[in-house]
């Protein structure tokens, strides 16, 4: 005799339909809300994408950036700190802001891609990349890709002396 939990739960996959092997849960997610919900014309959005090496953050704005549709980052959808900027992490955020931006309508999108900047890394963490194909295969239509690090023309003095940080 089945104990009661896997009873429980052989109940809960036949009621279900039969999901696709290798989607993770935020892709089924964003499909069942693509076939659900259909777009009334264009709505556009960007897509703001700050990628560190240890976090990835999107937030989607309307055009103007004053109006925010809808947040994610890497540290929402995984459980280590360690994991915050990872490729997964971004792709898993970004699948979620996703899906709340198809429901709002969002039909294209631009997108702003920032590195730390100034005295820090001035090339995007391992996030960006991913968050780029997963908004692409979330059905958004994109219409450019930019990138906004602060890049200084003259900075100011860069912190730990000029021996450097001793530790």
């Amino acid at each position: 005799m089945a104990s009661p939990k896997t009873k429980k739960t052989a109940e809960t996959h036949q009621g279900q339909q039969k999901q696709k092997k290798g989607l993770v849960a935020y892709e089924n997610v964003v499909s069942d809300i693509q076939q659900r919900v259909k777009p009334k014309g264009t709505r556009w959005g960007v897509a703001h994408v700050y990628s560190s090496k240890n976090n990835t953050i999107i937030t989607l704005t309307d055009l103007s950036g004053s109006e925010t549709i809808a947040t994610g980052s890497g540290g929402m959808v995984v459980d280590a700190d360690h994991e915050e900027g990872s490729p997964y992490a971004a792709m898993q955020a970004t699948y979620k802001v996703s899906a709340s931006a198809i429901e709002k309508g969002v039909t294209h999108i631009n997108i702003k891609i920032r590195a730390p900047g100034g005295h820090n890394s001035k090339t995007p963490g391992h996030g960006a990349q991913a968050v780029v194909r997963a908004l692409a295969r979330s059905g958004f239509k994109i219409g450019s890709i930019e990138d906004v690090t602060p890049m200084p023309t003259d900075t100011t003095k860069r912190p730990g002396g000029r021996r450097g940080r001793r530790v």
